[in-house]
């Protein structure tokens, strides 16, 4: 039987909506004064990559965020393009307050506190929306608060993505491909481990290190999710690319203790909030722009392993796994055990 429902009396509709409205404005007002006699503030956000990149749009996004929330007295200066330094550059900027905040890829911010490499441990997460519910749960949150050692304050995760591996010198599709290949990993040994597990000569060095090194032809390769390789353009000086997803980087929103310290506490609570939601915002952005992104890179005449033998892959980086199973304390197990309850769901 189909339950009717009166309409609501024409006055309390009205009243509804003048109440909703007048929450709205209230709150509004009360977000305009605790900053209405805050002194202006001006933060340096810092990355290294271009204008094209996802971490310059989910810095954009922040600005645009935290500018209009504050009523302008936190005014956002974006520098990108490594024109601050390298990612350890910024990061040591920033312990010092030389520098403000950054997007920085999670594996230079191992460097600082060593349990959030457990991250780059290949093949941990199967998709993205498996690394989505670690980052954002508690073990995510757990890792961020422990950047307040080494006087960084962690915000939130945006993403570098799924890595996928490029060369100049040949299609690869199974590990024995790789035997060999000089390929460029980020600065953080359980890169380093993995690509020499997989046969290749690991070099650790800087992104605009890489940059050279590629066209020089002092290196054979890299490996970076496909919004870098596309941004930058890797097809000139890279034929081939095989889609291995061996890693999920995250990015993270990092601000130095001495600038987040200076921050009026409703300052800071936008700040949080703004870099969540800029962070949640590039990842739905890299989502949709990967598609078109490989599509246009075929294009320009890249040869791109679509169908590699993953379960090779894993198989040869089952050392990465024994280890540093243990180095990362317990956060591996929880991890492994969070994402098998997130299965059973």
């Amino acid at each position: 039987m189909t339950r009717h429902i009166a309409p609501r009396p024409l006055a309390l509709t009205t009243l509804a909506a003048g109440i909703a409205l007048s929450t709205a404005l209230a709150t509004s007002a009360a977000q305009a004064n605790d900053f209405a006699d805050m002194d202006p503030v001006k933060l340096r956000l810092a990355h290294v990559v271009n204008e094209q990149d996802g971490f310059h749009i989910a810095a954009t996004k922040f600005e645009e965020l935290v500018e209009a929330r504050t009523e302008g007295k936190v005014d956002v200066e974006i520098f990108p393009n490594a024109t601050l330094g390298d990612e350890r550059t910024l990061l040591e900027g920033m312990q010092i307050g030389t520098v403000d905040m950054g997007v920085i890829t999670n594996g230079p911010v191992a460097n600082f506190v060593e349990p959030m490499a457990v991250f780059e441990l290949p093949f941990l997460f199967a998709s993205p929306e498996e690394a989505y519910s670690v980052l954002d749960g508690p073990i995510g949150q757990e890792l961020l608060d422990r950047l307040a050692d080494v006087n960084l304050k962690g915000l939130a995760y945006a993403e570098r993505g799924f890595r996928n591996l490029t060369n100049s010198e040949r299609p690869v599709a199974s590990p024995e491909d790789i035997d060999g290949l000089r390929i460029r990993v980020m600065e953080n040994p359980v890169y380093v481990d993995t690509f020499r597990e997989l046969g290749a000569n690991a070099v650790p060095m800087a992104w605009t290190e890489a940059l050279t090194a590629m066209q020089q032809g002092t290196i054979d390769g890299q490996e970076n999710p496909i919004n870098v390789i596309h941004s930058f353009k890797l097809n000139e000086t890279q034929d081939y690319m095989t889609l291995s997803r061996h890693t999920y980087a995250p990015a993270i929103f990092v601000m130095g203790m001495p600038s987040w310290q200076k921050l009026p506490e409703a300052a800071q609570e936008v700040v949080e909030a703004a870099a969540q939601e800029a962070a949640e915002y590039e990842r739905e952005q890299n989502a949709a722009m990967a598609e078109q992104q490989l599509a246009e890179l075929k294009e320009a005449g890249m040869q791109i392993e679509e169908s590699p033998d993953i379960a090779a892959f894993q198989d040869a980086v089952a050392p990465v796994y024994e280890t540093y199973g243990e180095q990362f304390g317990d956060y591996l197990p929880r991890i492994q055990e969070a994402l098998k309850a997130g299965e059973s769901k």
